[in-house]
């Protein structure tokens, strides 16, 4: 079945009875659901940042290369592709259940490749979204193409939208200026962030349980939330996957919700909230103990 076909399916039913967590603790939940039965139950105006890497309708028989082995491009039946009028209305019923959440001043970041992105970006802008930036997100360790008759990919483009144009977003402009951002080698001391982050891909240890096959690296979302978030808020990803979000998000001192229809992902996402969980109360007790 598609993610298409999974998605919004039977919508009336399922969003008629309250639908449990599958995962949660103080200020980390996790749903193991269709994220559009998860978003109809949120309360309206009540999250403060999105960040959501929605399918690339990539999965096909073809090939890509991973640590210099070939491997199979088909990351599951969620990443098959309907058609570009379907993928298109795909994003389009998302993106506006993600802004009846958002409160007023909140903003969304979509990551994606140039085969969803541009329909993201035309998805948010018939929903109402006022665009703020596209970051470049540069890979300086990307993976070679096999096919050697184009380009190498070695971005991702991310979109950061607000969901009222008059409404004052938070960006904390001092922080990304002047804080410390060793990972990336383009980022000048004491200058203004660009809009080009060169940022590698996700390392080894944040794999350690396994991997989700579009996961995005720590340091990114790090400074994407450090960026438009203070500490306390509430933050959803509705495609969360691994979770990286949602541990990046537990590590800055904000609140999470993450939603997923796959529950290996969402298991996944358990370990490393528990490893992360054991690490803050041991780093906790040697300091009391110090």
């Amino acid at each position: 079945m598609t993610r298409e076909n999974n998605i919004g399916k039977n919508n009336k039913k399922t969003r008629d009875f309250e639908i449990k967590p599958y995962y949660e603790k103080p200020a980390f939940k996790l749903y193991h659901a269709d994220c559009l039965d998860i978003l109809a139950k949120l309360p309206e105006n009540s999250i403060d940042m999105i960040f959501a890497d929605p399918p690339y309708f990539l999965s096909s028989g073809s090939f890509t290369c991973q640590n210099g082995k070939m491997v199979s491009v088909k990351k599951g039946d969620w990443d098959l592709s309907n058609g570009t009028q379907k993928n298109f209305e795909f994003h389009l019923k998302w993106i506006k259940a993600c802004r009846r959440v958002l409160k007023p001043q909140g903003t969304i970041w979509i990551s994606g490749t140039y085969h969803s992105i541009y329909q993201c970006g035309f998805a948010l802008e018939l929903a109402g979204f006022h665009l703020l930036n596209d970051i470049a997100w540069f890979k300086p360790n990307a993976s070679p193409n096999l096919s050697c008759r184009f380009f190498t990919a070695s971005h991702e483009t991310l979109l950061w939208a607000r969901k009222d144009k008059k409404a004052k977003h938070i960006f904390n402009y001092e922080l990304m200026k002047n804080g410390s951002w060793s990972e990336d080698f383009l980022k000048k001391s004491n200058s203004q962030m660009r809009s080009v982050w060169a940022i590698n891909t996700p390392k080894s240890i944040e794999k350690k349980f396994g991997k989700h096959p579009t996961q995005k690296p720590e340091n990114l979302l790090k400074r994407i939330i450090l960026a438009s978030t203070n500490k306390g808020d509430l933050i959803l990803d509705p495609f969360t996957g691994s979770s990286t979000t949602g541990i990046a998000a537990y590590l800055l001192g904000r609140k999470f919700i993450g939603i997923d229809i796959e529950k290996k992902y969402l298991d996944l996402s358990i370990k490393r909230f528990e490893e992360l969980e054991r690490n803050l109360k041991n780093k906790l007790l040697k300091y009391k103990n110090l």
